[in-house]
């Protein structure tokens, strides 16, 4: 019984989380080893890259953190992440 109380509102924030919205862009995120690889799949011409972990400086980044190449997206727009 405790299980069904727990179960309910769960399914009901799954069925409202999964409602269906017209993505402006499409972001694929792959975690390899040492770094990551970005895709933007909602344009023209497709584009992708990777992102490194840049060695940590003195001052001014935060350690085994800071990247080469840092992901933007845009503002008060749906975005759907993969």
């Amino acid at each position: 019984i405790t299980l069904i109380f727990i179960a309910l509102p769960s399914l009901r924030l799954l069925y409202l989380l999964d409602e269906s919205m017209n993505p402006m862009i499409t972001l694929k995120t792959i975690g390899h080893q040492w770094y990551w690889s970005y895709e933007y799949m909602d344009f023209k011409n497709h584009i992708e890259f990777d992102s490194y972990m840049i060695q940590p400086q003195l001052n001014n980044s935060f350690r085994l953190l800071d990247v080469d190449n840092r992901t933007l997206l845009p503002m008060n727009t749906q975005i759907r992440t993969l």
